[in-house]
């Protein structure tokens, strides 16, 4: 009998070992997270295309809570620079890639934008030629009173190097950048906004989308048009607007892994409504678009 109940004892406990062992091979409910996106990626360049790198760096973390995104500025140069440097995963551009820059780094569009020219809301001057604003530019123009504004002095804003939207702005108005006669000089959009939005006698260009964002929020800053053309995203997107570009991210290689999975996020329409609420334009809804 006491064999037969150490016989049944071991039979127990073996019972109990392999079912013990059997639960610990059974895959845990969360087996999926470990094959979840998770590392660190740093993103750098254009102060245009940085508030939407960051809204969608948001979201994407949000939905890989083990990704985690930084997003830092410094003109499109620095992303560039810091790309092919490998000193970011990731660059930001707010322009297309010239021919010698896309031979060394891949370029991923993922929206549309124009440039546009800013004033006070209180300056009564509500359009100028293009001629105009490349003589206010280069210093014959000094004062409001000669394009049908007041007796003020005109408060020059200009880009500083190294910016695309200067870049574009000298390109379009057939400008050298040492021609310019500026009072200040900025870097990104918000300086030039908030510096007009100071003083009713400044005039500064900046990205349309970061205009309008900021003018829905009350911001005393009025777009002028170009060319004859009024500057809205509207213009941008029916590819009326004359200065509009790309806003594209650059990696220097062909992206693999946690940076390939971000741009086919950034540019999937999964992201066109984050596109849309930063006033910039998704690529499927330009007409003609690239």
């Amino acid at each position: 009998m006491t064999n037969l109940k150490t016989i049944s004892s071991i039979a127990l406990g073996l019972g109990v070992s392999l079912w013990l062992q059997g639960c610990s091979q059974t895959p845990p409910s969360n087996a999926s997270s470990e094959n979840a996106l998770q590392g660190k990626l740093t993103v750098t360049g254009s102060s245009t295309v940085a508030p939407l790198t960051s809204e969608m760096a948001k979201q994407f973390e949000a939905e890989n809570p083990n990704v985690r995104i930084d997003v830092q500025t410094g003109g499109s140069s620095r992303g560039l620079a810091d790309a092919s440097q490998g000193l970011a995963d990731i660059g930001m551009v707010s322009r297309t890639l010239k021919e010698a820059e896309a031979k060394e780094l891949q370029g991923f569009v993922v929206a549309r934008d124009g440039i546009g020219i800013i004033v006070h809301t209180d300056n009564p001057v509500a359009e100028m030629s293009d001629e105009q604003i490349v003589q206010i530019y280069n210093g014959e123009i000094e004062n409001w009173q000669a394009v049908g504004g007041k007796d003020a002095p005109i408060a020059v804003v200009n880009k500083a190097e190294g910016r695309s939207t200067l870049e574009l702005f000298l390109k379009y108005f057939k400008l050298e950048n040492a021609e310019i006669e500026a009072d200040t000089v900025i870097g990104d959009n918000q300086q030039g906004i908030k510096t007009v939005a100071g003083n009713p006698n400044a005039i500064a260009y900046v990205s349309i989308g970061s205009a309008e964002y900021e003018i829905e929020r009350g911001v005393p800053i009025k777009l002028l048009p170009v060319g004859g053309v009024a500057a809205s995203t509207e213009t941008v997107q029916d590819g009326s607007f004359p200065l509009s570009r790309s806003l594209t991210l650059v990696t220097k290689a062909e992206p693999t892994g946690l940076t390939q999975e971000f741009l086919e996020f950034a540019q999937s329409e999964e992201a066109h409504d984050l596109i849309r609420e930063q006033n910039f334009i998704p690529l499927e809804a330009v007409e003609g678009g690239e």
